[in-house]
C-alpha cells in the first residue's frame, strides 16, 4: 500500500495474484481511491464471491471493461485527475528508480541529522525502507513528545504522533514532494525546538 510507486517491485517474479495500493502515498496524488493490479485468470474466478455491493472487484472490473473508464458508482473525478497528474510527474522525475533514490537520499539525510540530535532509529539500516522512519524517544528526563510535536508543528512541520511498536517511538515520513533541502530545514527546526523547550 505505501511503497507502490516509490520502491521498485518485480511483481511477476514475486508471483502475487493481487497488488493493492492507493492514489496517494508514493504515487504522490491525493487520497480518495484504491486500485488493484490483478492476474486476470484469478480475478475471473471471483465472480459472485463479493460480500459487499460497493466492494465487488469483479463487477467493477467488468463495468470498466464494458463501459471504458466508467465506475460502477459516482467516480471521484478530482482524485482521478490528480492521480493522472501524479503519474505524469512520476514519469518526468525519471520513474520509480529515480523516486526511490530521492526517497532513500531523504531518509539518509534524516537519520544522519537525527543521530546528531541524539535520536536513534528503531531499525538498522539494512531493514529500513525509505518510506517512513521510526525513532526511539530519547531517554531524557525532560523529554515530552507532546511539547516537541506541538512546537515543531508551530514551525510548519508535522510528524507522526503515533507509534506502531511496544517501544517508545515516533515516526517521520520521507515521501511526498520532499527534497533534500526540506529534510535539512526539518532538522534545523528540530534543533531549534529542542533548544527552545529545554529538552536538548
Amino acid at each position: 500500500m505505501s511503497s507502490f510507486g516509490g520502491v521498485p517491485l518485480d511483481v511477476a517474479s514475486m508471483g502475487v495474484d493481487y497488488l493493492i495500493s492507493s492514489a496517494n502515498k508514493c504515487i504522490q496524488g491525493v487520497p480518495g481511491f484504491g486500485f488493484v493490479i490483478a492476474r486476470r485468470e484469478i480475478l475471473e474466478h471471483t465472480r459472485g464471491q463479493a460480500r459487499s455491493l460497493s466492494l465487488d472487484l469483479f463487477d467493477q472490473w467488468q463495468t470498466m471493461e464494458t463501459h471504458p473508464g466508467k465506475w460502477r458508482f459516482t467516480s471521484p473525478t478530482h482524485v482521478v485527475r490528480a492521480f493522472a497528474q501524479a503519474l505524469g510527474e512520476l514519469a518526468v522525475e525519471g520513474g520509480i528508480p529515480a523516486r526511490h533514490k530521492r526517497y532513500g537520499d531523504n531518509q539518509r539525510i534524516l537519520v544522519a541529522g537525527m543521530r546528531d540530535l541524539g535520536f536513534a532509529p528503531l531499525l538498522p539500516a539494512a531493514l529500513q525502507s525509505p518510506i517512513i522512519t521510526a525513532f526511539h524517544s530519547p531517554d531524557r528526563p525532560t523529554w515530552d513528545f507532546k511539547r516537541f510535536y506541538a512546537a515543531l508543528k508551530e514551525k510548519g512541520f508535522v510528524i507522526y504522533p503515533g507509534k506502531v511498536t511496544q517501544c517508545e517511538t515516533f515516526r517521520i515520513g520521507n515521501i511526498g514532494d520532499v527534497q533534500a533541502g526540506d529534510m535539512h530545514r526539518l532538522l534545523e527546526a528540530m534543533a531549534a525546538v529542542l533548544h527552545e523547550i529545554g529538552i536538548e
